[in-house]
């Protein structure tokens, strides 16, 4: 966050919220029925679930349904989305230096049962090149512009250009809409709590909001989403590369 001026504090307003929220929630949503109907409708041997194929998919239609949005609110809240290059400082540094530390963190939160018990995580996937470069097409790539244009470029963009206002911590002062699309971006991943064990989805909710305020920041200053989309692909590449590294290892030294 950055030290400025003064500028108007956040004032609640009911419809943008409402808006923000059926949107960051419901987009997922939409999109993995979509993705349903058209690998049944065109018999592709996808499965739905925590598997490439089926993300590539999925996150195919998030980031057509967005970029819809955008087109459609550009007509009725004109704003910067952030679909350029960043003009000025590009915050592509920070975003890279952010995602290594969050790759790690998140590694340590997902799998502290494991790091406690000195034991090999299961990956649930055979460890074959096809797997392997799917997930690091998805991770290193995919992720990052699939996701932050609808969460950062959308949803940040509208809430700020609809209720503007600023936030002030410890001095420094960023857009309260950054803060309130973050905790929907970490509730639109609220379903590990069905899967993992409490602590561990509450560490997950955490960190994503956490991450989704520095996305957030990094939109805001650099007025582009490149750099939240690379510090995006560069945790989760960051993670899955310590899982794999983990795994390989621990195999073969018998962990």
């Amino acid at each position: 966050m950055d030290r400025t001026a003064e500028t108007p504090r956040f004032r609640f307003r009911l419809v943008p919220i409402l808006v923000v929220i059926v949107l960051g929630l419901g987009l997922p949503v939409v999109a993995a029925m979509l993705a349903q109907t058209t690998i049944v409708g065109l018999h592709l041997p996808v499965t739905p679930g925590d598997n490439p194929p089926w993300l590539f998919v999925h996150h195919t239609y998030q980031l057509a349904l967005a970029l819809i949005a955008i087109a459609v609110m550009k007509r009725f809240v004109p704003a910067d989305y952030g679909l350029h290059r960043p003009r000025g400082k590009t915050y592509i540094g920070a975003a890279v230096a952010w995602g290594l530390v969050f790759g790690v963190l998140m590694t340590v939160v997902d799998y502290v049962p494991q790091l406690l018990a000195h034991t090999v995580p299961a990956l649930g996937y055979p460890l074959t090149t096809p797997n392997v470069l799917g997930w690091l097409g998805f991770q290193g790539i995919y992720v990052g512009p699939t996701e932050e244009i609808p969460y950062r470029a959308l949803l940040v963009t509208y809430l700020a250009a609809t209720m503007p206002g600023r936030v002030r911590f410890l001095g420094f002062t960023m857009n309260a809409a950054g803060i309130v699309v973050a905790l929907i971006f970490a509730l639109a991943h609220a379903t590990s709590f069905a899967t993992e064990p409490w602590p561990l989805a509450l560490g997950q909710q955490l960190y994503a909001f956490a991450l989704g305020v520095f996305y957030a920041y990094w939109l805001e200053k650099s007025r582009s989403v490149v750099a939240p989309a690379i510090g995006h692909n560069v945790s989760d590449l960051t993670e899955f590369a310590l899982l794999i590294a983990w795994v390989t290892w621990g195999a073969a030294l018998h962990l």
